[in-house]
C-alpha cells in the first residue's frame, strides 16, 4: 500500500468521524423529510408535464382521426359525383393523416404508460413521506427520552452519594441518642416514683412496729381492790412505779429520735 493511499484513508476516516459526531439525529430527520418533499414537488411537476403532453398528443390523435374520417367522406363524395381524380386526392390526404394518426397513437400509448408509471411513483413517494413523518416523530420522542435518561444518569453520577449517606447516618445516630435520652429520663422518673412508694411502705412498717411497741410497753390493767389487810402487805411502793415510767419514757424518746433520723 502506497503512502498516498494510507494518507487518503486516514483523512477519509477522520472526516467520517467528524461528520458522524456533527450529525444531529433530529436535524438530520428534518432535513431528510425536506429533501423528500422537494423530490415530491419535482415529481408532481413531472407528472403534470407528462399529463399535459399526453393530453396534447391525444388531441392531435383525435384531430387526425377526424381528418381521416373527413377525407374518407370526401373520397366517397367525389366517386359518387364521378370525379375519380378528386377522389384519389382525397384518399391521398386520408393516407397522410392515417400515417400521422398511427404515429400519434404509438406516442399516445407510450405517454399513457409513462404517466401511469409516474402516478404510481408519486403515490409511493407520498406514502413514503407520510411513513417517514410518522417515524420521525417516533424517533424524535426516542431521542428526547434518551437525552433525558443521559442527563439523569449524569446528574446521578455527579451526586456525592457518600457524603449524603454519611449525613443520613449522622442524623440517624442523633435520633437514636435522643431516643435513648428520652428512655433514660422515663426510666429515672419511674425509679423515683418507685422509691417514693417504697419510702411510704417503709414508714408504714415503722409506724406499725411503733404501735406494736407502744402496745407491749403499755401498763397492765389495774387489778381489783383487795381487803385492807392484804392491800397494805402487797402494794408496791410509789417510788418503784414512778421509776418504771421514767425508763419507758426515756426509751420511747430514744426511739422517736431514731425515727426522726431515718
Amino acid at each position: 500500500m502506497g503512502l498516498f493511499d494510507r494518507i487518503r484513508r486516514v483523512v477519509s476516516a477522520n472526516l467520517n468521524d467528524l461528520v458522524a459526531k456533527a450529525e444531529d439525529p433530529e436535524k438530520m430527520l428534518e432535513q431528510a423529510i425536506l429533501e423528500m418533499q422537494e423530490d415530491l414537488v419535482q415529481l408532481r411537476q413531472g407528472v403534470a408535464q407528462a399529463i399535459a403532453a399526453q393530453k396534447r398528443t391525444e388531441k392531435q390523435y383525435n384531430d387526425a382521426q377526424n381528418e381521416i374520417n373527413k377525407w374518407q367522406r370526401n373520397a366517397q363524395l367525389a366517386l359518387q359525383k364521378g370525379d375519380e381524380n378528386l377522389a384519389r386526392q382525397a384518399l391521398e390526404r386520408k393516407k397522410t393523416f392515417t400515417e400521422s394518426g398511427t404515429a400519434l397513437k404509438a406516442s399516445l400509448e407510450q405517454q399513457t404508460a409513462q404517466v401511469d408509471n409516474l402516478k404510481r411513483n408519486l403515490i409511493q413517494l407520498e406514502s413514503k413521506i407520510s411513513e417517514a413523518k410518522t417515524k420521525k416523530e417516533m424517533l424524535k420522542a426516542r431521542i428526547t427520552a434518551a437525552k433525558a435518561q443521559e442527563q439523569l444518569e449524569g446528574m446521578v453520577r455527579g451526586m456525592n452519594t457518600s457524603s449524603a449517606m454519611a449525613a443520613f447516618e449522622r442524623m440517624e445516630e442523633k435520633v437514636l441518642m435522643q431516643e435513648a435520652r428520652a428512655q433514660s429520663a422515663a426510666e429515672l422518673a419511674g425509679s423515683d416514683l418507685e422509691h417514693q412508694f417504697a419510702a411510704l411502705e417503709s414508714s408504714s412498717d415503722v409506724d406499725d412496729e411503733l404501735a406494736a411497741l407502744k402496745a407491749s410497753l403499755a401498763p397492765a390493767p389495774t387489778p381489783p381492790a383487795l381487803p385492807a389487810q392484804e392491800s397494805t402487805t402487797n402494794t408496791q411502793p410509789p417510788n418503784t412505779s414512778k421509776s418504771n415510767n421514767e425508763v419507758v419514757d426515756a426509751e420511747l424518746e430514744s426511739l422517736r429520735k431514731q425515727l426522726d433520723q431515718m
